[in-house]
C-alpha cells in the first residue's frame, strides 16, 4: 500500500513536470529569479551575524558605525532582491499557464464530437480557468518561497552548528515531529482539493447551462427549481472549504505550538548559558532570529505542499484531456473540384453499443442533384447529417465521395465543402458580417458579403437596421427573428459556396411570409449543387430528384415522390395526412379572411 502511495506520487509528481517542461518556461528569468531569491536568502543570513555583532557591542559601549552600514545594506539588499525576484517568479508563472491554456484550448478546440457529448462545456471551461490558475498559483506565489525557504533552513541550521551545536540539537529534534504530522495530512489534503476542483468543475457547468438557456428558465417558471440545484453546488463546494480548513486547522496551530516550544526551551536554556558566561547576548538573539529563519519557511513548506497537492490533482485533469486524440485536421488528400456522387455502402452505426441507429443502409446520392431524406422522428436522419460531416465514425461500411472513402480527405479540406444549413442554424455573438464570413480562412470584401446576403434575401432587412452589417446579433442571435437567423445562416453558406448542401429542414420553424423568403434563397443555394435533405414538410421536397424513406434506422423506400406515393404504405399515410393538415390550414386561413372582410 506504501509502495503504491509513492508510485502514485511519483507520477504526478512527473506529470506535473511534464507538463511545466513542455510549456518551454523561460529559463534565463528563471535563473535570474532563483539567483536573486538566493542573494534574498543570503542577506537573509548574514543579518543575524551582524545583529549579534551589533548587541556585543552594545554591551560593551563599543558601537561601530562599519557595522551599521553593513546591516543596512544587508537590509538594502535583501528588500531589492526579494521584489525582483517575486516580479520574475510572477512573470515565469503568467508565462507558463498562457502556454499551458493555449495548449488547452488548441487541444480542445479539436477534440472530436463524442468528447463535448459526454463532458458538459463548463466542466471543459473549468480545466482551462480554475486548473491551470491552480498551476500558476503554485508557481508564483510558493515554488521561490520553497526553494528560498530549502536554503535558509540548511544555511541557518549550518550557521547556527558554529555558533552552538548544543541548542542546535534542540531546534532540530522538533523537525521529524512535524514531518509525521504534515506528510499524512498533506495525503488528505491532495484528496479533497481533487475532489473540489471535480465539484467546482461541476458547479461551473450547471451555471453554463442556466445562463446559457436563461430563456428557458424564465418561461417554465423554473427560477427555483435551478436555485436548489445551485444551492446543492455551492453546500457541496462549503463543505469541501470546511474540510480544507480541518485540515489547515491542524497544520497551523501545530506549527505555532512546535515554533514557541522550541522558543520557550531556547531562550529559558539559552538565558542559563549566558548568565553561566557560555554564551554571549548577541549569540542568543542570533540563535532566536535563525530558529525564526528556520521555523517560518518550514511552515511555509506546509503551505507549499497544500498548494502543490491541488497542483498535482489539476495536473492530472489537465494530461486528461491533452491525452485524448484529437481529430486529424491535417492529414489525408483535399477533395478535387469534379462532381462526384456520395455513397453510402452497407453503412451501420450506434451512438451506444448494443442500440443501432443505422443499420445497414445503402444508397447513391447523384452529383448536383437533391436527394430528401423523409420518416419518423429518431430513424437516422440526423445522424446520416453527422456521419458526412465526420463527427463520427461508422461502425460498419463505408462512406464515399466519388471512389474514395470520405476519411481519406483532409478534414479541413472536407468540411470546407460541406455547407449546413439546420432549423436552428447556430448565430454566434458578434456582428451580422462576423456571422456571414463565420470559419473563412481567406479575406473577404464587403461587395462579396453583400452579394451574398441578396442572394440569401437577407441584405434587405440588414440594411434597414441602424449599423447595418456591423448590427451586433447578441448572444445566439437573440436580437434576430427566426427568419432573419436562417438568411444569415444561408448566407454563410452561400459565401462558402461548398460543393454538398446538407439541409434540415430550414423552413420549418417560420411563419409563411419568412418561409417564402428563406425558400427563395435556399433555391439560389441548392442550384448545381449536391443537396441532401431532411424532410418534415413533403411539400417541400416533392420536386426533389429522389426521396428516401427511412425507418427504425433501415431503407424501406427510394424513389421520386409519385413512385413512393403509390408503392410505399408509410409515405402514403404521411402525404395523406400532410395534405389533409394543409388543407384544414388553407380553409381556416379562408374563412378568417371572409370573416375580416
Amino acid at each position: 500500500m506504501k509502495e503504491k502511495k509513492e508510485q502514485m506520487n511519483a507520477n504526478h509528481l512527473k506529470a506535473f513536470w511534464r507538463l511545466i517542461k513542455s510549456s518551454n518556461p523561460p529559463k534565463g528569468i528563471f535563473i535570474l529569479a532563483l539567483a536573486l531569491g538566493l542573494l534574498e536568502t543570503a542577506a537573509g543570513l548574514v543579518l543575524p551575524l551582524f545583529t549579534r555583532s551589533l548587541v556585543d557591542q552594545l554591551a560593551q559601549s563599543a558601537l561601530e558605525i562599519s557595522l551599521i552600514v553593513l546591516l543596512g545594506a544587508a537590509f538594502i539588499v535583501q528588500t531589492i532582491s526579494s521584489g525582483f525576484s517575486y516580479y520574475f517568479m510572477t512573470y515565469i508563472g503568467e508565462s507558463i499557464v498562457a502556454s499551458i491554456r493555449k495548449r488547452l484550448w488548441g487541444h480542445i478546440i479539436h477534440l472530436p464530437i463524442p468528447y463535448f457529448d459526454e463532458h458538459q462545456s463548463g466542466a471543459t471551461m473549468s480545466r482551462v480557468s480554475q486548473d491551470t490558475n491552480t498551476v500558476k498559483t503554485l508557481i508564483t506565489q510558493h515554488l521561490i518561497t520553497f526553494v528560498s525557504g530549502v536554503i535558509s533552513i540548511i544555511g541557518a541550521v549550518t550557521i547556527l552548528f558554529i555558533i552552538d551545536w548544543k541548542m542546535t540539537l534542540i531546534m532540530i529534534i522538533s523537525v521529524p515531529i512535524a514531518i509525521l504530522v504534515i506528510m499524512p495530512l498533506g495525503q488528505k489534503m491532495y484528496k479533497v482539493s481533487k475532489a473540489t476542483q471535480d465539484e467546482m468543475a461541476t458547479f461551473t457547468a450547471n451555471l453554463g447551462r442556466v445562463l446559457a438557456d436563461i430563456r428557458l428558465v424564465k418561461a417554465y417558471h423554473a427560477e427555483e427549481g435551478e436555485k436548489a440545484k445551485g444551492e446543492q453546488g455551492i453546500r457541496h463546494l462549503f463543505q469541501y472549504g470546511l474540510k480544507e480548513a480541518r485540515i489547515l486547522a491542524v497544520i497551523s496551530p501545530f506549527m505555532t505550538f512546535i515554533m514557541m516550544v522550541v522558543l520557550v526551551v531556547l531562550i529559558g536554556y539559552g538565558g542559563v548559558r549566558v548568565a553561566s558566561g557560555a554564551l554571549s547576548a548577541g549569540s542568543l538573539v542570533a540563535i532566536i532570529i535563525y530558529m525564526f529563519q528556520i521555523v517560518v519557511p518550514f511552515s511555509q513548506m506546509a503551505t507549499f505542499f497544500t498548494a502543490f497537492q491541488k497542483a498535482m490533482g489539476a495536473t492530472e485533469r489537465i494530461q486528461e484531456i491533452l491525452s485524448i486524440h484529437q481529430e486529424p485536421t491535417t492529414t489525408g488528400v483535399a477533395v478535387g473540384q469534379e462532381a462526384e456522387p456520395l455513397i453510402f455502402q452497407n453503412v451501420s452505426f450506434s451512438y451506444k453499443k448494443n442500440e443501432p441507429i443505422l443499420k445497414n443502409i445503402s444508397f447513391v446520392a447523384p452529383p448536383g442533384k437533391t436527394t430528401a431524406f423523409v420518416g419518423p422522428s429518431g430513424s437516422g436522419k440526423t445522424t446520416i447529417f453527422a456521419l458526412l460531416e465526420r463527427f463520427y465514425l461508422t461502425a460498419e461500411g463505408e462512406i464515399r465521395l466519388g471512389n474514395k472513402p470520405i476519411q481519406l480527405f483532409d478534414l479541413h479540406s472536407w468540411r470546407s465543402q460541406i455547407g449546413y444549413v439546420s432549423q436552428e442554424s447556430p448565430i454566434m455573438s458578434g456582428t451580422i458580417r462576423d456571422n456571414i464570413i463565420y470559419g473563412l480562412a481567406q479575406e473577404v470584401s464587403d461587395d462579396e458579403v453583400l452579394h451574398a446576403a441578396k442572394q440569401a434575401n437577407a441584405a434587405e432587412f440588414i440594411e434597414r437596421l441602424p449599423n447595418g452589417f456591423q448590427t451586433e446579433v447578441g448572444e445566439r442571435g437573440i436580437k434576430l427573428s427566426g427568419g432573419q437567423r436562417q438568411r444569415i445562416a444561408i448566407a454563410r453558406a452561400l459565401i462558402k459556396d461548398p460543393k454538398i448542401l446538407l439541409l434540415d429542414e430550414a423552413t420549418s420553424n417560420l411563419d409563411s411570409a419568412s418561409e417564402e423568403l428563406v425558400q427563395n434563397a435556399l433555391n439560389h443555394l441548392m442550384k448545381g449543387r449536391t443537396t441532401l435533405v431532411i424532410a418534415h414538410r413533403l411539400s417541400t421536397v416533392v420536386e426533389a430528384e429522389q426521396i428516401i424513406v427511412l425507418e427504425q434506422g433501415e431503407i424501406t423506400g427510394i424513389g421520386t415522390h409519385n413512385k413512393l406515393l403509390h408503392a410505399h404504405n408509410l409515405y402514403k399515410k404521411l402525404a395523406e395526412q400532410q395534405l389533409r393538415n394543409e388543407s384544414l390550414t388553407s380553409e381556416v386561413g379562408k374563412e378568417f379572411r371572409e370573416n375580416d372582410d
